[in-house]
């Protein structure tokens, strides 16, 4: 059994690890989660193998595989708890409460697997491992079967459908295992409780064909767009005009029309996922130069760490979250006062790029809807606002392509107006 749970588990592995993605956080631990449940599948049926042939197997190696075994499999549901306070840390915004204890206990029990006696049971059914050594392993899968179940009933509304389903149905299989392994200790299905958890794991929440559907929705949003108007045939009929203006001598009509140009040339390469700051910027900067024409007393103002100009952003994020505020912040004040757009690094892998206004600001009941739709972005449609794409759609692209630890948030300035956090990976240009 246990050599055919290995191999579906490695197919699922050899999947998983070959699909394009970036990798976040909660990546990382379900690919660790992966790795340590196959090692202890491994080890699994070896120790199988081992505690039924006693007298052929030196006891000190008998003792060191068990413990091998045990502490993967300690190391296993830790991970699992690990992946799942993530999970509903991402969807609620609340801090993992129990992480410390969770730790603290992972500790203890791994001194134990390290220090405790190994004792076995020999019975005319077949052999296992018996005594203080082996309830390490009871007592880690119910400490943290109790702590994985805390988290969910506490944030249980706030949880996605879906993810509520298989996350109680992952740990309703591991105490089914657990139980039937306790009342049959000659049945050694412990490894089939963690493969079935892992395996409910991929097919729900990481299977990657499901994360390349959401990229394609993205996409064809983004080409939905596309087609209301045909750009190139817009920009190339605006580019006339800017000639005849020209050679009619209104120069002021012929740059603000090269501006408009430059922003329709720019904004059609819809069929790039990422492109470089610089590009991003330089879109915005046609788009605000515009803007700042009809609006006389609207200025902007640009803060940018010179040496992100390579780096990859999703493409065409920052003029809706322009847009946005001024069409709700500074529209208020007849478009009177200041965007300020920054960007800086976060850490090495990380930077942030600021849109600050100074608008009316948020009320109430506004903020709290804009931060709802921001943090349960998941569950909610596509939409396509005028002819831009509006803050959802920015926050999906973000956590798709950047990863689930960035996105997009909203705070509210002491002096008036809001600012917008876009929190983004670094990858160069290069990289494309």
């Amino acid at each position: 059994m246990e050599i055919a749970l290995f191999l579906v588990l490695a197919f699922v592995a050899m999947n998983y690890f070959t699909a394009e993605r970036r990798y976040s956080q909660l990546h990382r631990t379900f690919a660790l989660l992966l790795v340590t449940v196959l090692v202890n599948l491994v080890f699994d049926g070896v120790t199988v193998y081992t505690v039924n042939h006693l007298d052929a197997v030196p006891e000190l190696l008998n003792e060191i595989l068990h413990r091998i075994f045990i502490g993967s499999m300690v190391l296993a549901m830790y991970l699992f708890y690990e992946y799942i306070s993530l999970l509903v840390e991402e969807e609620t915004g609340r801090p993992r409460r129990f992480n410390l204890a969770a730790r603290i206990y992972l500790g203890i029990a791994m001194l134990g697997v390290l220090l405790l006696p190994v004792h076995y049971a020999v019975t005319p059914q077949g052999n296992y491992s018996d005594g203080i050594h082996m309830q390490v392993c009871y007592v880690s899968v119910a400490v943290y079967l109790i702590l994985c179940t805390g988290i969910l009933l506490h944030n249980w509304g706030k949880i996605d459908r879906k993810k509520r389903r298989t996350i109680s149905m992952a740990l309703a299989i591991e105490l089914l295992g657990a139980v039937l392994q306790g009342l049959n200790h000659t049945w050694l299905i412990s490894g089939m409780g963690l493969t079935l958890m892992t395996i409910s794991f991929y097919l729900t929440l990481e299977n990657p064909d499901i994360l390349r559907a959401e990229l394609t929705e993205q996409k064809m949003g983004m080409l939905y767009l596309k087609s209301q108007v045909n750009p190139h045939f817009l920009y190339n009929t605006l580019d006339t005009i800017r000639i005849q203006a020209q050679l009619n001598g209104d120069r002021k009509v012929a740059d603000l029309l090269m501006r408009l140009v430059d922003f329709f040339r720019l904004s059609v390469k819809v069929n790039q996922q990422m492109v470089a700051l610089d590009d991003e910027l330089e879109l915005l900067e046609a788009y605000m130069e515009l803007m700042c024409h009809r609006y006389p007393e609207l200025l902007v103002r640009y803060d940018i760490d010179p040496d992100l100009g390579g780096a990859l952003v999703p493409n065409f994020i920052l003029q809706p979250i322009v847009e946005n505020s001024l069409l709700h912040g500074l529209k208020n004040r007849g478009y009177r006062g200041e965007v300020a757009i920054s960007a800086r690094r976060m850490g090495k892998e990380r930077f942030e790029i600021q849109v600050r206004d100074t608008g009316s600001g948020f009320s109430e009941e506004s903020k709290a809807r804009v931060d709802e739709l921001l943090l349960h972005y998941d569950r909610q449609a596509p939409k396509l606002e005028g002819n831009s794409i509006g803050i959802l759609n920015v926050q999906k692209r973000i956590k798709l392509l950047c990863g689930r630890d960035c996105g997009l948030s909203y705070t509210e300035n002491p002096d008036g107006g809001v600012t917008a956090h876009l929190l983004l990976r670094i990858g160069k240009e290069e990289e494309r």
